[in-house]
């Protein structure tokens, strides 16, 4: 079975991004009545998120990982400034 949509190669890629879009779209809007702390916590976790996948990317490991190990100090981190 053929689908209109299916790219022959990188299909996953376009997924991704697509999903990542979404998912960036989602967070911007839902930003407008959190606390400071909670706006902190989320810049400070996309920040970490992509400095860790930069990161990662560079050094010749996996993006993944390192965007979310740096999403998750960037987050903590953001949450526990004043």
């Amino acid at each position: 079975m053929q689908y209109p949509l299916r790219l022959k190669f990188g299909h996953h890629r376009y997924a991704l991004k697509v999903l990542a879009l979404g998912f960036c779209l989602i967070a911007m809007t839902g930003c407008a009545n959190m606390s400071p702390t909670g706006q902190r916590a989320l810049s400070g976790g996309a920040i970490g998120a992509a400095g860790g996948a930069v990161l990662g990317a560079v050094v010749g490991g996996n993006p993944a990982v390192g965007a979310a190990v740096g999403g998750a100090a960037g987050a903590a981190t953001g949450a526990l400034m004043h």
